[in-house]
């Protein structure tokens, strides 16, 4: 009788895109894709596709559990490990939307919502293509689920790691025009923009510095702290979303990107911010607040860098929203286990550069990463401080709902291993759209301006996927 999970390591190993190609016409194909390689950051890929089990939820009502089929069948799953391996090797992933967070506290929704994605997709994935880039390794990692018998366990999981075999030793199929399930117009909420042609945005410009003073007054009221506002931009894109996905990948590449597709949509991601990740019961998030456009000149990132080190504005959304963080993992983590062991340190990515920080905690021995998930969902630095308020303000000053934006791509295992990121920096998918938003955190010292010129920075990364 063999041992689980089934392991086969792919000599010489394959390329992301060769893979993620070679899977894209399997159902719910989902990649969590370390684009950019840094330090510790950025070490594994995952590569899975025609889960066992797959959950579609449209919307979830305040004190719904969202998560009870998908905990079942994880709980169905015995929790072997090969050790030494890539920490996923099978479990349930997959997308949560940003109004999931409903769920757990009574926040309005926005008036408009014509793309329609759902608030929970996520599936039971019973094989992994797991890369180590350190290593410069890859495994296909076969788990034989839904059995637990052993000998029947082990004829599905080598029969399934065939498959996979066969199906990247197949010359991919050619790029083709995507079908979609129908086409929509985007509503009165359209304006273009002259950064390319084609552009619109759910704001005006003069919209969104209208939203960005109404946000400082209440700011200056006493409701919130900071608010973290977004503006959808959107572009005409009937292009098959893997293509899409390659592009964006190449011109924009980040250490916790992701592609996720399952009917007639779907999500591709360069996102450089990690939500929640859990390994051996210890807890980390790394909010994403200050950012600044790089120049293109080493002299001036260098410069643009110290200024951002030094912005006291920068400094303190930040701090805003580590102490924000440190709050929801208290609910959940051992008393006296969080810490902030990286306050405000500057990264630099493809067309901005960023401030940092990581904030750590140990859950406690009767919480697991769904109630993790339900105690922090959405993350902090995507709405605000206080969290429930800045979110009731966003729902009242952005037009259309964020759906897959400000969302999380996310995996856990049987054994309580959990990775996710913060979907910024993302193209949302259907109906003949992509749609990309970009926001950013709105304090007392905001300029009207300078935040629009933000968004705009935020969003060029994802703009040069059309310019190529």
């Amino acid at each position: 009788m063999g041992e689980f999970p089934v392991v086969q390591e792919l000599q010489p190993p394959p390329d992301i895109d060769v893979a993620l190609r070679a899977c894209a016409h399997w159902p719910s194909p989902i990649l969590f894709d370390s684009a950019l390689l840094r330090g510790t950051l950025g070490r594994y890929s995952f590569l899975s596709a025609d889960p066992r089990l797959f959950v579609c939820r449209s919307s979830v009502g305040y004190g719904d559990n969202p998560f009870v089929e998908l905990q079942h069948a994880l709980l169905a799953c015995p929790p072997d490990v090969a050790e030494s391996l890539p920490p996923f090797q099978g479990g349930v992933a997959g997308l949560l939307g940003y109004e999931l967070g409903g769920a757990w506290e009574r926040i309005p929704v926005a008036p408009t919502d014509e793309l329609e994605f759902p608030q929970v997709a996520a599936g039971l994935y019973d094989w992994v293509l797991a890369w180590d880039h350190l290593q410069r390794r890859c495994w296909i990692i076969s788990q034989g689920w839904p059995e637990t018998e052993p000998a029947r366990r082990e004829v599905v999981a080598r029969k399934r790691l065939g498959q996979v075999l066969e199906l990247l030793r197949q010359p991919p199929d050619r790029p083709r025009a995507w079908e979609q399930s129908r086409l929509v117009e985007l509503g009165a909420n359209r304006f273009p923009l002259t950064a390319m042609p084609g552009l619109t945005s759910n704001f005006s410009r003069e919209g969104y510095l209208a939203g960005v003073r109404r946000a400082i007054e209440y700011i200056r009221a006493g409701d919130i702290f900071q608010v973290n506002l977004s503006q959808r931009l959107a572009m005409r894109c009937e292009w098959d979303p893997v293509e899409t996905y390659l592009v964006l990948r190449r011109v924009n590449p980040a250490p916790f990107a992701g592609f996720l597709a399952h009917d007639d949509w779907a999500v591709a991601s360069s996102s450089p911010e990690r939500f929640l990740a859990m390994r051996d019961g210890v807890v980390e998030t790394r909010p994403i607040k200050g950012t600044r456009q790089r120049r293109g000149i080493s002299e001036a990132d260098l410069f643009t860098r110290d200024e951002l080190r030094e912005s006291s504005k920068d400094q303190a959304e930040n701090v805003m929203i580590v102490d924000l963080l440190r709050n929801d993992l208290s609910r959940v983590c051992q008393p006296g286990t969080v810490r902030v062991p990286d306050l405000a340190r500057v990264e630099t990515y493809e067309t901005v550069q960023h401030l940092v920080s990581v904030v750590e905690g140990r859950l406690a021995a009767e919480q697991s990463p769904w109630s993790l998930l339900a105690a922090t969902f959405p993350g902090g630095s995507i709405t605000g401080a206080p969290k429930v308020r800045a979110m009731e303000i966003i729902a009242e000053l952005e037009p259309t709902v964020r759906g897959p934006y400000c969302g999380s791509l996310f995996y856990t295992t049987p054994q309580g291993t959990m990775d996710s990121n913060i979907l910024i920096r993302t193209m949302c998918l259907r109906h003949g759209w992509a749609a990309f938003p970009a926001g950013g955190g709105i304090v007392a010292q905001s300029e009207p301006v300078n935040e629009y010129a933000e968004t705009l920075h935020k969003a060029a990364g994802m703009l040069r996927v059309f310019a190529s």
